[in-house]
This record gives structure tokens, C-alpha cells and sequence, in this order.
């Protein structure tokens, strides 16, 4: 009940209309374990993410697209092997990471978006953790910017992507920092 009257009253701290991502200021990363004993790090290099503001919280939306060929780990045979058809398979299944998300909640700096995350043929409910950076009108461009870092988890085998489970942990944690632009 508390959550639903938060959301309700909560003010928005963003001005409502079609915020654009900044790419350069913005980046979609992972971390997976590698036979349990430490951690990979790695990036996507090519996303798009559209935020749409609306005069409440339930109208606003959050969608992203991420290019799975576009990982990079710091190891270009590697990512050629997640990428291809033993792991990811980019080519035949799972050009694309999808997100869109079907509820926002918080307050201040502390938020949470929950949504489906589609991979391949698979969509599954994920929620991230969303930290507001703030808005800052920008010296470069003189329009208004905000940032977002959000954090999530996923089980790989929830997707079907079961590969390799022995050297690759299940576990896949997810960090986006992301900036918007305000609408003109």
C-alpha cells in the first residue's frame, strides 16, 4: 500500500516528454564468474535507450535494445567464441538484448524499474536497482542532462542459454550507466 501511494504522490524530478540517450556519456556493462573463482568483466558497445517521462511515474517508460555482437570482454577471440553459434549464437538467435519496463518506483535518489528483458525467443521479469545521479544543464550542448546508474541480475539458464555452465557461472549482474537528455 505504501508503494502505491509513493507513487502516486511522488513528484518527478524530470521534465515530462521524450528523453534522448546520450551515447557518449553512457555504457552497458556485465560481470560473469569464471569457474566460480573470479569474475569477467565485460561491455556492450552499441545500445540504444529511450526514456519517456510522462506526468506521473506510471507513465513513464523505459526501453533499451543492446547488440549482443557488440560484446567486449578485452579479448576479441573470447568474444568471438560467446558470440557465435556454441554460446550466444548472435547470428541465428539472439541478435538483440530487449528491455522494457513496466513499473518505476522511488523517491530522491533511490529507484527501482521493473520490466521484461527479452533475449533470443525468451523474455523474463528482471528488476534493476536505480540510482538518479541528478540533472546538470550540460557547458557543451547548454541542455539539461540526468544520469542513472542502474544495477540488475540475471540467471542465464532462465534464458536458455545454459552453455558451458561448468566454466561459466549462472549468474549474470548487470551495470548501466546511463544519460538522458532533456527534450527541447
Amino acid at each position: 500500500m505504501a508503494s502505491e501511494t509513493m507513487t502516486t504522490t511522488t513528484a518527478l524530478p524530470l521534465a515530462a516528454g521524450h528523453w534522448t540517450l546520450d551515447p557518449f556519456h553512457s555504457a552497458v556493462g556485465f560481470t560473469i564468474r569464471h569457474l566460480g573463482i573470479s569474475k569477467v568483466r565485460g561491455q556492450f558497445g552499441r545500445f540504444e535507450a529511450d526514456l519517456t517521462v510522462g506526468d506521473t511515474l506510471e507513465d513513464c517508460v523505459v526501453t533499451a535494445t543492446v547488440a549482443l555482437d557488440s560484446i567486449d570482454t578485452g579479448n576479441a577471440d573470447r568474444d568471438a567464441h560467446v558470440s557465435g553459434p556454441d554460446m550466444l549464437d548472435v547470428v541465428a538467435d539472439r541478435p538483440v538484448m530487449a528491455f522494457r519496463s513496466s513499473r518505476i518506483d522511488g523517491d530522491g535518489d533511490d529507484w527501482t524499474m521493473e520490466g521484461d528483458l527479452t533475449i533470443g525467443e525468451v523474455t523474463r521479469p528482471v528488476t534493476f536497482d536505480v540510482e538518479f545521479g541528478g540533472v546538470e544543464d550540460s557547458v557543451v550542448d547548454g541542455r539539461r542532462h540526468a544520469g542513472f546508474e542502474a544495477k540488475g541480475e540475471i540467471r542465464r539458464s532462465d534464458f536458455g542459454l545454459g552453455f558451458a555452465m561448468a566454466i561459466l557461472g549462472d549468474s549474470v549482474k548487470i551495470q548501466l550507466d546511463m544519460q538522458f537528455v532533456e527534450p527541447e
